[in-house]
C-alpha cells in the first residue's frame, strides 16, 4: 500500500543523526585516551574529561592539510600529556663541561642537544647507570653524572701558571726535569687541596723524570686539574695528560680527549690520579 509524503519517516531518524554527530567525538576521546597511555609515564587518563571536543579538535588541526592525522594527534596531545607528567626539580647542578643531553639514561641514546661547561640545571635526583634526569626547556633528558657537581666549577682556563715551590711537597721535585719541576709548581700552586703526588720512580715514563701524578679520587676536580694542564699545554710544553681512560696529546689537540682501551685496573686507566708529562 503506498503512503503518502507526509506518512513517510525521515530517512535519518534522530537517533541516527545523534550517532553520526557524536562518532568524531567519541574518535577524540579514544585517540585522546590512547596517547596518554603510550606516552609512558601514565597509564590510565582520560583526556576527554578534562579537555572539550572542541580543544581536542583544535589540537588536532585542519583534516584538510597533506600530513597525517595520527602524527599530528601524536604531537599535539603527547605535548600537553608531557607537560603534565613532567618530574619535579629536586635541586640543582653544575656542569663541570660541556655535556650531551640524551633521551634516555645510555649512552647509546640520542642526544637531543648539548649544554656548555659552567651551567647550572635543575635535577630531579632520579639516577640510572651512571646517568643523571635533568630539566632543561620543560623537558626531561639524562646527563652523565661525573659531569656534575653541587659547587660552581673554577673557570681553570683563566688560571694563571704560578712557579714558586711548594714548601709541602717539596720531596716530588727530586729526581724531575726542570720542565716537570715547572709543571708540578703549576699545579700545587692552582690546586693546595691536593695531599699526595708521585714523581720520579724507576718504572715507565717516570724513569725519565718527565712525568708526575697528581693523586685525586673526586672526579670534580680530577676534571679540573686535567682541563688546566689541557688549558696551559703549550705553555708547559707538555707531551699527554690522562685522566680516567681518556688522554689529551698537545699533537692531536683537535680531536680532545681520546678514549682509551682499559689496562685492567682504576690505577693503570688512570681513575685514581692524573698523570701528565712533559717532553
Amino acid at each position: 500500500m503506498t503512503r503518502g509524503n507526509h506518512s513517510l519517516k525521515p530517512r535519518g531518524s534522530k537517533t541516527r543523526r545523534l550517532a553520526v554527530i557524536s562518532a568524531p567525538l567519541v574518535t577524540c576521546a579514544v585517540v585522546g585516551v590512547g596517547v596518554a597511555i603510550s606516552d609512558g609515564a601514565i597509564s590510565t587518563v582520560d583526556l576527554s574529561s578534562r579537555y572539550s571536543a572542541a580543544d581536542v579538535s583544535a589540537a588536532l588541526g585542519p583534516r584538510t592539510n597533506g600530513v597525517s592525522r595520527d602524527s599530528d594527534r601524536t604531537s599535539s596531545i603527547g605535548a600537553v600529556v608531557s607537560a603534565a607528567t613532567l618530574p619535579q626539580a629536586r635541586g640543582r647542578r653544575w656542569t663541570t663541561t660541556k655535556v650531551d643531553l640524551r633521551t634516555a639514561p645510555s649512552r647509546y641514546a640520542a642526544v637531543h642537544s648539548e649544554v656548555s661547561a659552567l651551567k647550572r640545571l635543575s635535577v630531579t635526583g632520579l639516577h640510572r647507570n651512571g646517568f643523571s634526569q635533568v630539566l632543561v626547556g620543560r623537558q626531561a633528558f639524562w646527563v652523565t653524572s661525573k659531569f656534575l657537581a653541587t659547587k660552581k666549577p673554577v673557570v681553570v682556563a683563566a688560571m694563571k701558571v704560578v712557579g714558586k715551590p711548594c714548601p709541602a711537597h717539596s720531596s716530588t721535585e727530586n729526581g724531575l726535569t726542570p720542565q716537570a719541576i715547572t709543571v708540578f709548581r703549576a699545579v700545587c700552586n692552582a690546586f693546595p687541596q691536593i695531599t699526595s703526588y708521585g714523581g720520579y720512580s724507576p718504572h715507565g715514563e717516570h724513569s725519565s723524570g718527565k712525568a708526575i701524578d697528581i693523586m685525586t679520587t673526586d672526579v670534580t676536580l680530577g676534571t679540573q686539574i686535567a682541563e688546566f694542564l689541557r688549558a696551559h699545554a703549550a705553555e708547559l710544553n707538555l707531551f699527554d695528560v690522562i685522566w680516567r681512560r681518556h688522554i689529551f696529546t698537545p699533537e692531536r689537540a683537535g680531536e680532545g680527549w681520546r678514549l682509551m682501551p682499559s689496562r685492567g685496573s682504576a690505577n693503570a686507566d688512570h681513575m685514581n690520579h692524573v698523570h701528565v708529562s712533559v717532553n
